[in-house]
C-alpha cells in the first residue's frame, strides 16, 4: 500500500509489548507494519486496531529474510521486539532461542540494511536479564554481564550484533534493556511464564497464587505503556549507538503484588538463577532522552485488575504442577 505516512516495522508486533506500540504509533498517525509468526503472538493482541486502514499484519518469520525483505522498503523506523521468551524453555531448547533470538536479529537488521538507506532509528528491545545476578541495585549501563541462561544469553548476544551493526554498517542503533515489563496482554504461556499472568489466571479461578520462595524478592515492574513511550522517545532523538535502561524507578516485593491483587498465597521453593532485585539505575535515560515512567506500581496493578478478562483463557497452574514442571531444569543452574 502506497502512503504518505512515516512507514514503522514492528516485529513481533502481535506481542505484548509490541501490539501496544503499534497501536500508540498508529494514534500518532504512522504506518505501522507488523511482523509476527504467531507462535506467542496473538490475534486478538490486535482487536483494537486490526482493521485500520494504515496498519497491516505480516503472518511471517523474521529468520524468513528473503520473505520478509520487501517490507522493508521506505521503512524510518524499525521496533525489534520478535523474540522467544522465558528461561525454563529456553533450556530445554537453546537452539531454537538461538535461532530466533539471535539469527532472527541478524535477519531483520540485514532486511533494514538492505533496503532501507534512509533508515532514521533502528531499536533492539534487550533484557535486564543480561545483568544476571548483579553486585548491587540499582544497576546502571555498564554493570558486568552475567547472564544466567540461555534466554538471557541470546537477548544479549542480540543486542552486541545490533550494536555491532550500528558500527561497521552504519545504521542509527539503540538498544533499551527492559526491566520486568507488565500490563494488560502480558504472555500467560506455561507454568513458567510471566508472574502477572500466572496470578491473574488464578485469580479469576479462585486459585492461590503462586509464590516462588519467600515472597520477599524485588522485582522493578515496570508498566507496559512507559516502556512504550521510552522506545519512541529513543526513536525521535539523535542518540544511536547507545545501550539504555527502562525500568519504573522503584522496586516492590513479589508479596507486595499478592497483597494488591488480594488472594491466598501457596509458597513453592527458590528457583536457582532468579535474582533477589532487580532494579534499574534509569539516570542514564532520563538525562539523554527526557523519559521517565508516568504509571506507579499501584496504579498499574489497578488497571490490570480492571482488564482481568484478558486472562480468562489463560491456563490455571497449581503451586504442585509449577513446581514439578520445571525443577529438572533448573537443576543446571545450580551452583
Amino acid at each position: 500500500m502506497k502512503t504518505n505516512l512515516v512507514k514503522c516495522i514492528v516485529t513481533g508486533g502481535a506481542g505484548f509489548i509490541g501490539s501496544h506500540l503499534a497501536e500508540t504509533l498508529l494514534k500518532n498517525g504512522c504506518y505501522v507494519v507488523a511482523i509476527d509468526n504467531l507462535s506467542t503472538g496473538r490475534i486478538e493482541n490486535l482487536a483494537s486496531f486490526k482493521e485500520n486502514k494504515n496498519f497491516e499484519l505480516v503472518e511471517a518469520d523474521v529468520n524468513d529474510i528473503a520473505g520478509i525483505k520487501k517490507y522493508f522498503k521506505g521503512v524510518s523506523y524499525v521496533f525489534h521486539m520478535a523474540a522467544l521468551a522465558d528461561i525454563v524453555p529456553s533450556i530445554v531448547n537453546p537452539l531454537s532461542y538461538h535461532r530466533a533470538n539471535v539469527d532472527g536479529t541478524i535477519s531483520v537488521l540485514e532486511a533494514a540494511r538492505e533496503m532501507s538507506p534512509n533508515l532514521k532509528k533502528f531499536l533492539y528491545t534487550a533484557s535486564s536479564s543480561c545483568y544476571g545476578i548483579p553486585d548491587c541495585c540499582p544497576t546502571a549501563e555498564n554493570a558486568e554481564i552475567r547472564p544466567e541462561y540461555p534466554y538471557a544469553l541470546t537477548k544479549h548476544l542480540g543486542e552486541q550484533i545490533a550494536l555491532h551493526w550500528g558500527k561497521i554498517y552504519k545504521l542509527p542503533v539503540v538498544s533499551l534493556r527492559l526491566f520486568n515489563v507488565y500490563g494488560p496482554r502480558s504472555r500467560t504461556s506455561g507454568t513458567y511464564g510471566a508472574v502477572f499472568g500466572v496470578f491473574l489466571a488464578q485469580k479469576l479461578a479462585g486459585k492461590p497464587f503462586t509464590v516462588v520462595g519467600d515472597g520477599t524478592q524485588r522485582r522493578d515492574f515496570t508498566f507496559v505503556t512507559d516502556v512504550v513511550e521510552a522506545f519512541i522517545n529513543a526513536a525521535m532523538s539523535g542518540v544511536s549507538g547507545e545501550i539504555f535502561n527502562v525500568g519504573s524507578g522503584d522496586t516492590y516485593s513479589v508479596n507486595t503484588l499478592v497483597k494488591l491483587l488480594k488472594g491466598e498465597v501457596a509458597y513453592i521453593p527458590k528457583r536457582p538463577g532468579e535474582p533477589e532485585c532487580t532494579f534499574a539505575d534509569i539516570s542514564k535515560i532520563q538525562k539523554v532522552l527526557n523519559w521517565k515512567p508516568n504509571v506507579s506500581f499501584e496504579e498499574g496493578v489497578k488497571i490490570l485488575l480492571d482488564n482481568i478478562d484478558c486472562w480468562k483463557d489463560a491456563p490455571v497452574w497449581t503451586p504442585k504442577e509449577i513446581e514439578e514442571a520445571t525443577k529438572d531444569w533448573f537443576k543446571y543452574l545450580e551452583k
